[in-house]
C-alpha cells in the first residue's frame, strides 16, 4: 500500500517515513501543500497524511482542490491544533479523518488500517474484474472460469492490484511508474513495460477472458476479450 506523507518538519517527517516503512507501507514524502496536490492528483496513492501547516498550500486547501478534483484518495490530517472548529474544517474540506500533535504511533498505525478498509473494493478479501480474482493477501490470482490460479510476483502484484482498483480508467506508464516504483524512483519507462510482458504471460497461464489492453499514446486499460 503506497502513502502519500505531506510534512514540511524535517525531524516528523524523516520520523513517520522510518517507521510507516518499518510497519511495510511504501511512502513518498512532499514538504510543502502544492507538492503534495501535484501528488494527489495522480492517483498513484492509497493513502494520503497531510499536515494542515504547510509551505505555499495548507492541508485544508490541498484536501479542498483534491476533492474538487475528483480525487477519492483517503486523507488523514495531522495538525498541532485540537478545537472543534479546526477538525471540522478539516473534515468539511475532504479529509477522511483527523490526529491531533502530539500522537502515539500505535494510534496513527490503528487509524490508517481504519482507512484502508474503508476505502479497499475488496470482496471476500479479493479484488474482481471480469472472471479474474486477485487475493493481495497471498499474491495469488485465480481465474474463475478455468479455476487455474498463480502466485504473482512483487511487482505483478501491485500492477494488478492498481488496475483493478481503477477498473474503467487508463492507467499511463507515467501513473504505473510513479504507484510501482515511487514518486522520487527514476525507474526506466521501459520497466513498466517489462513486468506488464510478464503480468500478461499470467493472465494467459491461468486462462483468463480479462486481458490488459495497450491504448497508443495514452498507457494500459483491463478488457474483457471479445468472445
Amino acid at each position: 500500500m503506497r502513502i502519500l506523507l505531506a510534512e514540511d518538519e524535517k525531524r516528523m517527517a524523516a520520523a513517520l517515513v522510518a517507521m510507516l516503512r518499518q510497519e511495510k507501507y511504501d511512502v513518498d514524502h512532499v514538504a510543502d501543500g502544492a507538492s503534495a496536490l501535484t501528488a494527489l492528483e495522480s492517483s498513484v496513492y492509497d493513502m494520503a497524511v497531510l499536515d494542515v501547516m504547510m509551505p505555499e498550500m495548507n492541508g485544508f486547501e490541498v484536501a479542498r482542490q483534491a476533492r474538487s478534483s475528483g480525487v477519492k484518495t483517503p486523507i488523514l490530517m495531522l495538525t498541532a491544533k485540537s478545537q472543534l472548529d479546526d477538525k471540522i474544517t478539516g473534515l468539511d474540506s475532504g479529509a477522511d479523518d483527523y490526529l491531533t500533535k502530539p500522537f502515539q504511533t500505535k494510534e496513527l498505525l490503528a487509524r490508517l488500517r481504519a482507512l484502508g478498509r474503508r476505502s479497499a473494493s475488496f470482496q471476500d478479501g479479493s479484488l474482481r474484474y471480469g472472471d479474474l480474482s486477485l487475493n493481495t493477501s497471498t499474491a495469488t490470482l485465480t481465474c474463475e472460469t478455468t479455476g487455474q490460479s498463480v502466485r504473482l510476483g512483487e511487482k505483478e502484484l501491485r500492477i494488478l492490484e492498481y488496475m483493478l482498483s481503477n477498473q474503467g480508467q487508463i492507467m499511463t506508464r507515467e501513473q504505473l511508474a510513479m504507484k510501482i516504483w515511487g514518486f522520487e524512483n527514476e525507474a526506466e519507462y521501459n520497466n513498466v513495460e517489462v513486468y506488464m510482458s510478464f503480468t500478461r504471460k499470467k493472465l494467459v497461464f491461468v486462462g483468463s477472458k480479462v486481458e490488459i489492453k495497450a491504448i497508443r499514446g495514452l498507457g494500459y486499460e483491463l478488457r474483457e476479450k471479445d468472445v
